[in-house]
């Protein structure tokens, strides 16, 4: 563009920059020489439509508008179906617009590297043309990231609640992305009613009312139906009725849109292009109900097109990919072929040819690259998406500027997204002098029109859940520190943000070493349908050695990832000479000795870390946080020995720093896992002093200039003096609780000295230094005390070498009261890193925002879930068995009774199994039943075939506490295939075969045997005679004699007989067997095959409700069993077999048909009972629908959206002031668990108290729906009132430093809240705005306002600088 000229020579000029085309303003030199050059324009907008000429104007206007015509075969009179005898639009009141247009010609935008080359330099690039369906510019195109209306600009970048979000990537194949139909019009339903004289539909789904037809009324009409000459016939039946789709097309063809059609087509298929409109009915089982790919399979078995078959395409529809994926081009159930999308090697040669490879790079380095960086440089240049798995420092970090590089150079942008604000930050100062940086944050928008954006992930999932356009401009997306996605609390967004992505982005990884790096790609590649190239390494730039700091010295214990087991046996060794022969009163020196007490108790506590926070509560005894070697005097007083404790602590850290200030090991970062532990080891150092006077002149100016910005007052804060002071020594201290500003002071000074350290400062900081000390090896996790994981030791030990300046990093683990035992030692140092896992969670807001969407289904993110990776992966496999088991020929059963009832029967004995074992570990082995389990008493015995069960009566009671074994007479259905019968005429021999007993006949009995009563008076011995099992035969019927147990019983019967225990065991009297057979058989009664059993109330005397239910509910399955006709069956045998096999066939596709649909989703519990919550506070409709409602819950981020949102609609704010209702939202955002009770008002504690019952009522209703929640703590994990009263303050307009002393919270803590409070107050803004209540957002205006001031929204010293 030409120079434009200003006042006071600052000309500057105006161009075009990035996809979209933004204008840039940028400076000129007040002095320009003239150059040709710059009189040609920068940019010219290429024409949209091809070059036209008279001839095809004239072309045009003659064929489209001068020459129309109807086609007579189509509209002929008897064809057009009904005739209608009235004018449509003359009776509908219904007011006439002019038709818009169906399609519109755009031009077809490529990216400037991916256009064709030119043949020449003045030749200009010219866009295709193409013409684009109007619907298309709302929801997106199939095959494109879509040419959709921009909103207004000020959504250009955060997006709105109107906006449809982009097409995520991945989800282009799945039916949920298409337009969906009610089933009545998907399969002709509607028109079936038309044709019985039903009136049209007027009211579409989900609203109350329709259209007002005003008189319209229905007519009568007829139908011409008629049989279709054009079609050839097949068979010899009359192919009679209405192909539906057709029936309207040309009627209607003005008003219903070519795709709706086109789908319509798609569900009910066309017959053939015919040229009568012809109403076909196909019944099934004729040629045509059957499709071509299923006459192709007709070598599958029979049975394989069997009923199950039409539930197939129902069930395949589910899954993220088609069959047709796994199948070969036969149609044949084949082998899938697996598809990799996690690829690994194959970038040999990569690195010895990238100079080659790689000719022309968008951004040079000043040192060679590693052969990672090189691999992963190379296939960004391919524009293929990247994970890059290294240690800390190796050099990730090249990847990322690259991309961004990519992006400027192709006109794109690139986003870079961190877990925590302070990465933001310092990347925005780090890239800020290389690209053209932009920074979004939650409290900061910095440029965001610029091509590079820095931003935290919440912020990027808000813009792809709020279509913001600037999606369709970014062209990579970094995900730095990927193993954050293991946060409890954050994690899910790294999810979702994964899945939500559109597909034409590509994606940056970048990750410490987790041991699963392939798998989480592999879920990447497989969800968003692209392949992940999988590069890193595992050494490090600078090798690492760990050692043990204990009484002064360093002990070495691993080296280059190898442990050295020495090192730690000669700190053992000092160790115990150290404890050996001292005194119980304590030692002397620097380092007391411990009792010996002590050293017996710690002697059997090996796997403890330094476990004195853990008993801080102990007693006076325990010396607080400081347990440490001069724990050893125990007559000292409480007071006496915290004193002890503090000069212990503080030669401790002078031994240290000594130390490495001796052997060169400065600067240092001292890990400790508590604010006040940071606080007191720092104080700890007040006499050490590590600068020189120019250095505390530099320091000085440094501070004063960063400083300054503060007013008068906020600069004397006690923590901003206090620091101040600690830095002028070379001593810094970085936790949560410091304020913003004073952290970035001392990330900004750390180069030299001792920082002592939270966790926190490992990941959100890039500050190496040459050696890290861990003071414990211990932490609390909010829940409890553990042992530090590998991952988390890996992480901060990292920290450890900085890369060219040294040539090895160091490690220490400061040892106080005992030496860590080798295993635990080799656990944490040289461990296998923490597995990246799901975190994935449904909340709310994400329900809500995937509701608001048609296409989107809350399904399709669950299934799409790292959580739910191996479950879907598999899904091809399983379509494939289901397939199999569907073309499997299914197996009838003949019955010779007549209608088959074996399958009643089985399922009878099944459920009867069932009761049977819950009875059996109850009734049975309870003492309850013990007085009926007597001699005589008639029982019901398991069959040990588990098919017909066996009616017995009980002859011996266990005799001992140790024998439980009863002595049971049964009668069995059949003889075995061993018995034969004895030839013999010999009347006092018994023939035995396979020791079975076998009855004599009467006729050739003695005289003992016939004349033999069990009513002997005869006394026996109780010695059991009998061999047993022992079986016979008598009275016609088999039995057996063998010992069982309790747990065989199935029921005991109401009826006892009388037997000859004598007889019956002792002597084998057949006439005793023949009796008590007999009387077994008199007890089947009307048929039945068992006696009554005992009644569970009168007879067992059970108090158990449930389980006399069960009991009857058995008794009666025996019953019904019994009764039968398949009972005594003589091929019961083989028919149970078949239907066992059956049901066990229906169950296996009953169970893969469940493992593919969505209903096996691990959180679809948790996802209904959301939706009935939702449902029921009204959020959505009965058809999920979102309500106005549901739209404000979208824009509460900061906080519990139910809370949020009931919240306003209760209008709980509409009586408080600005400032009153600021404070109160502040219980929102606040995050500390303990804290100070604050002092509130009367209206203050009402609507706390208010706000408070709010949240215990959804908190009731939420698990009043089977959600996991208990209402009291819901309330209390998310409204937190501990700075009520500070915030009030505060927004009243309270010095910073006089409402610290309000409360006991941290200055950095406070800052947070205020600063996320301020979120809220836009958030609270936008939803009064939503509602209508302008009151309200004045309101919220207003209070925004008053917290906005001094310290609390002090610029970052990483934006704005020096």
């Amino acid at each position: 563009m030409d120079r434009i000229d200003t006042v006071k020579e600052l000309p500057f000029r105006v161009g075009f920059t990035g996809h979209s085309g933004h204008i840039r303003i940028e400076p000129l030199p007040p002095v320009q020489q003239s150059s040709p050059i710059n009189s040609l324009p920068e940019f010219i907008l290429p024409p949209a439509f091809a070059r036209e000429t008279p001839e095809s104007i004239k072309t045009l206007v003659e064929d489209k508008y001068l020459l129309p015509r109807l086609d007579p075969d189509e509209f002929s009179a008897e064809n057009s179906g009904r005739q209608w005898e009235f004018e449509w639009f003359d009776q509908a009141k219904i007011h006439l617009e002019p038709t818009l247009p169906r399609s519109v010609v755009v031009p077809a935008w490529e990216l400037p590297f991916r256009r064709p080359e030119r043949a020449s330099e003045l030749e200009k690039w010219e866009p295709a043309s193409v013409q684009v369906d109007v619907s298309e510019l709302m929801v997106e195109a199939e095959n494109s990231i879509g040419v959709r209306i921009s909103g207004p600009p000020k959504d250009f970048v955060k997006g709105s609640i109107n906006n449809r979000p982009f097409r995520p990537g991945g989800l282009d194949d799945s039916q949920s992305m298409g337009r969906t139909f009610p089933e009545g019009a998907s399969n002709g339903e509607w028109v079936r009613e038309v044709l019985n004289g039903a009136p049209a539909q007027v009211i579409p789904p989900s609203f109350k009312e329709g259209m007002d037809l005003g008189e319209l009324k229905g007519h009568p009409c007829s139908w011409i139906i008629h049989e279709d000459q054009s079609v050839p016939k097949t068979t010899s039946e009359s192919t009679l009725s209405v192909q539906f789709d057709d029936l309207f097309k040309r009627a209607w063809e003005e008003d219903v849109t070519e795709l709706a059609i086109d789908e319509a087509n798609n569900i009910t298929g066309h017959v053939g292009e015919t040229s009568e409109l012809e109403i076909e009915v196909i019944e099934a089982g004729s040629p045509k109900s059957i499709s071509p790919e299923v006459e192709n399979k007709s070598d599958l078995p029979v049975g394989a097109l069997d009923s199950e078959s039409s539930v197939i395409d129902q069930i395949l529809s589910t899954g993220s990919e088609g069959l047709g994926k796994g199948l070969d081009d036969s149609g044949d159930v084949g082998a899938f072929v697996l598809q990799v999308w996690a690829v690994t090697g194959g970038s040999d040669g990569i690195a010895d040819h990238f100079d080659e490879l790689v000719p022309d790079m968008a951004l040079d380095f000043p040192f060679e690259l590693d052969a990672f960086q090189k691999e992963a440089i190379y296939y960004l240049e391919k524009g293929e998406s990247v994970f890059v798995a290294a240690h800390t420092s190796a050099g990730k970090t090249v990847v990322a500027e690259y991309a961004f590089a990519l992006a400027s150079k192709h006109c794109t942008r690139a986003v870079y997204t961190a877990p925590i604000k302070t990465i933001s930050n310092q990347k925005y100062r780090d890239f800020s002098g290389k690209f053209d940086v932009g920074l979004l944050t939650g409290d900061v928008s910095l440029r965001p029109e610029a091509s590079c954006l820095i931003m935290t992930t919440e912020i990027l999932r808000s813009m792809l859940y709020r279509g913001a356009d600037i999606i369709r401009d970014i062209e990579w997306v970094i995900f730095d520190e990927v193993h954050y996605v293991n946060d409890v609390e954050r994690g899910v967004v790294w999810e979702e943000v994964i899945i939500m992505l559109p597909r034409h982005i590509n994606f940056v990884l970048l990750s410490a070493t987790v041991p699963n790096t392939i798998e989480f790609a592999d879920w990447i590649g497989r969800t968003k349908q692209k392949q992940i190239r999988v590069t890193g390494t595992t050494k490090r730039p600078v090798p690492l050695e760990h050692c043990l700091f204990y009484s002064g010295e360093l002990y070495k214990i691993c080296e280059l990832e190898k442990f050295i087991p020495q090192g730690l046996k000669a700190a053992k060794d000092v160790y115990k000479r150290k404890n050996m022969g001292t005194p119980v009163g304590g030692g002397s020196g620097t380092y007391p000795s411990l009792p010996a007490a002590h050293a017996s108790v710690h002697s059997q506590k090996p796997n403890s870390f330094m476990r004195g926070k853990q008993n801080r509560q102990s007693g006076p005894q325990n010396l607080g946080n400081f347990v440490g070697a001069g724990r050893g005097n125990q007559n000292y007083s409480g007071g006496n020995n915290n004193w002890g404790s503090r000069i212990s602590e503080k030669s401790l850290w002078l031994s240290l720093i000594n130390k490495l200030s001796k052997t060169s090991l400065l600067p240092v970062v001292i890990f400790c896992f508590s604010k006040n532990r940071c606080d007191k080891s720092a104080d700890n150092l007040r006499e050490t002093d590590l600068t020189s006077r120019s250095e505390k002149s530099e320091i000085r100016i440094f501070c004063d200039k960063a400083f300054s910005r503060l007013k008068g007052s906020d600069r004397n804060l006690p923590q901003i003096v206090r620091v101040q002071g600690l830095l002028h020594r070379g001593i810094g201290v970085h936790h949560a609780g410091l304020l913003p500003i004073v952290k970035e002071v001392v990330e900004m000074l750390f180069c030299r000295g001792i920082l002592f350290s939270t966790e926190t400062f490992a990941m959100g900081v890039n500050a190496p230094a040459r050696t890290v000390v861990f003071d414990t090896v211990r932490k609390f996790d909010g829940k409890e005390f553990r042992q530090l994981l590998p991952g988390e030791y890996t992480q901060m030990a990292g920290r450890a070498g900085r890369r060219g300046l040294d040539n090895i990093g160091t490690v220490l683990v400061m040892c106080r009261d005992e030496i860590p035992e080798e295993s635990d030692l080799k656990l944490v140092i040289t461990g296998s890193a923490t597995r990246l896992e799901s975190q994935f969670r449904l909340t709310y807001i994400m329900i809500l925002h995937l509701l608001r969407v048609e296409e989107l289904k809350v399904e399709d993110m669950l299934k799409r879930s790292f959580a739910e990776f191996h479950a879907q992966k598999k899904l091809p496999e399983q379509q494939q068995l289901l397939m199999r088991k569907l073309s499997q020929p299914t197996k009838v059963i003949e019955c010779i009774k007549g209608e088959p009832a074996i399958e009643d029967y089985y399922g009878w004995y099944l459920e009867a199994e069932m009761y049977s074992n819950q009875i059996t570990e109850t009734i049975m082995q309870s003492s309850v039943c013990q007085p009926f389990l007597m001699p005589g008493r008639v029982v019901v015995v398991k069959s040990q075939s588990g098919e017909d069960h066996l009616l017995g009566v009980i002859l011996k009671a266990p005799s001992s506490s140790n024998n439980k074994q009863y002595i049971v007479m049964m009668l069995t259905p059949s003889l075995p295939a061993t018995l034969q019968s004895s030839s013999s005429g010999d009347a006092s021999q018994k023939k035995t075969t396979a020791g079975i007993q076998i009855l004599i006949p009467k006729s050739k009995r003695g005289m003992d045997d016939d004349y033999y009563s069990s009513a002997t008076a005869r006394k026996g011995t109780g010695v059991v005679n009998i061999k047993m099992p022992h079986r016979g035969s008598a009275a016609g019927a088999n039995y057996e004699v063998r010992e069982i147990d309790t747990k065989e019983f199935l029921s005991i019967c109401n009826a006892k007989i009388k037997i000859d225990q004598v007889g019956l065991l002792e002597n084998d009297s057949n006439a005793a067997y023949s009796k008590t057979v007999q009387n077994l058989l008199d007890k089947k009664s009307n048929g039945n095959k068992y006696p009554p059993a005992l009644d569970p109330l009168k007879d067992l005397k059970l108090k158990d409700l449930n389980l006399v239910e069960v009991y009857y509910r058995w008794n009666n399955l025996l019953q019904k069993m019994s009764e039968n006709k398949c009972h005594n069956c003589v091929k019961l045998g083989e028919h149970i077999k078949i239907a066992r096999e059956i049901r066990k066939y229906k169950e296996e596709v009953n169970a893969l048909k469940f493992q593919m649909s969505d209903e096996a989703l691990k959180q679809m519990p948790d996802f209904q009972g959301r939706i009935d919550v939702l449902k029921e506070i009204g959020c959505i409709d009965t058809d999920l629908v979102v309500q106005i409602k549901g739209r404000v819950a979208c824009e509460m981020n900061s906080g519990e959206e139910l809370i949020c949102t009931e919240c306003l609609f209760e209008n709980q704010l509409d009586d408080l002031e600005p400032e009153e209702a600021v404070a109160l939202m502040s219980a929102f955002v606040f995050q500390q668990r303990n804290a100070s009770e604050p002092s509130l008002t009367p209206r203050m504690s009402q609507a706390k108290q208010r706000l408070h019952d709010t949240a215990i009522k959804l908190g009731e209703l939420q698990a009043h729906f089977k959600i996991q929640i208990d209402p009291h703590e819901y309330a209390r994990e998310n409204l937190k009132f501990g700075l009520v009263e500070v915030v009030y303050e505060w927004a009243k307009g309270t010095p910073f430093a006089d409402i610290c002393e309000l409360t006991d919270v941290p200055e950095g803590l406070i800052v947070r809240t205020i600063v996320r409070l301020d979120e809220t107050c836009r958030e609270f803004k936008n939803a009064a705005a939503i509602m209508g209540n302008s009151a309200l957002c004045k309101k919220m205006e207003a209070a925004s306002n008053a917290i906005k001031r001094d310290i609390v929204f002090a610029a970052s010293l990483y934006i704005t600088g020096l």
